[in-house]
């Protein structure tokens, strides 16, 4: 039995669906099954039991001899969330219960950190975890994470195999409940589909172009075969909290052109100000260090933008189908 908390949600259904295309159906989903908007991502998909993410440690500690293994993907992911009521107890505390759970049943655990806990790259983007003491994320979310990580990493006691996984900028099917939180290709497509062209951030930095920000963009397809890997190279000599990103950066204007070019259509690119409420907490610039993740074994090669954004513009959002 495998458990996903945040299985309703972007990344969590998709790795439901790569478990499920791995012969793995004795599943745990947990999550605000409250929230519609995101049933439809667990649309086609086998699973034993769905758990309301507010019962899960009751259901644990009665159920915990049947669980294998903990995928811990729940979070208030909201970057313009300044709530730190709301992300201490979603992202830091409900994160520091699942972890006593797992050393008190001697469960396995992979959690979701964030490439937000980088802040404006002042310190690089390795993921050293001397770093972390010092790193200065630029939003409450990215301190909500970048809290957790630092907590994780002081405990004497912890999980006989856990890693943290910095997800870097993730697009891909199922993000469809995302609302402003989507990726830029989610919002582009519908730009482009309802006005026939897009519309980018300009630049408001010195030396930086307009639409020539650069993001690590991954696709979640690569990140949940990631995760199968972790779930079956559970070495306690690996534990520890890992980038998760292509180990390149590109722009957003190259983003543009790609998704343009899935849609067979001629490129039409305008640019508006970043609006003033994120503007000065906006990441120019990422770009993951992925060695320490290939030292470990993971030899995977990971989809060039152009590939993955083809892939998820013919596959799904052209289609309207749900992965």
């Amino acid at each position: 039995m495998i458990v996903i908390t945040g299985a309703a949600g972007f990344i969590g259904s998709c790795l439901v669906r790569k478990l499920n295309d791995e012969g793995f159906y004795d599943l745990v989903l947990v999550d605000d099954f409250s929230k519609t908007e995101k049933l439809k991502n667990l649309k086609n998909k086998q699973f034993s039991l769905k758990v309301d993410r507010n019962k899960f440690f009751n259901w644990l500690d009665n159920e915990h001899k049947l669980v294998q293994f903990i995928f811990h993907l729940g979070a208030r992911t909201d970057t313009t969330e300044f709530d730190f009521d709301i992300l201490n107890e979603l992202n830091l505390d409900y994160s520091k219960q699942v972890w006593q759970k797992c050393i008190k049943y001697s469960l396995p655990l992979v959690y979701a950190s964030s490439a937000a806990t980088y802040g404006g790259g002042e310190f690089g983007y390795d993921d050293n975890h001397d770093l972390c003491e010092n790193l200065k994320p630029l939003n409450p979310y990215g301190i909500s994470k970048n809290e957790f990580d630092k907590w994780a990493l002081q405990q004497d006691q912890k999980p006989y195999f856990w890693t943290g996984l910095k997800f870097f900028n993730v697009y891909g099917p199922n993000e469809y409940h995302k609302s402003r939180m989507a990726s830029v290709v989610f919002h582009a497509f519908n730009q482009i589909q309802e006005k026939g062209g897009m519309q980018l951030f300009r630049s408001h930095k010195e030396g930086c172009g307009d639409g020539e920000q650069s993001r690590d963009f991954v696709y979640v397809k690569d990140v949940c075969e990631v995760m199968y890997f972790l779930m079956h190279n559970r070495k306690s000599e690996n534990n520890g909290i890992y980038n998760l990103g292509t180990g390149k950066a590109e722009s957003f204007n190259t983003l543009a052109e790609a998704i343009f070019e899935s849609l067979e259509i001629e490129a039409n690119l305008s640019y508006i100000d970043t609006p003033e409420d994120i503007r000065d907490k906006y990441q120019y610039f990422t770009e993951a260090n992925i060695d320490k993740l290939r030292s470990i074994g993971y030899d995977k090669d990971f989809k060039k933008l152009k590939e993955g954004i083809a892939d998820y513009v013919k596959t799904y959002l052209a289609v309207s189908d749900v992965y």
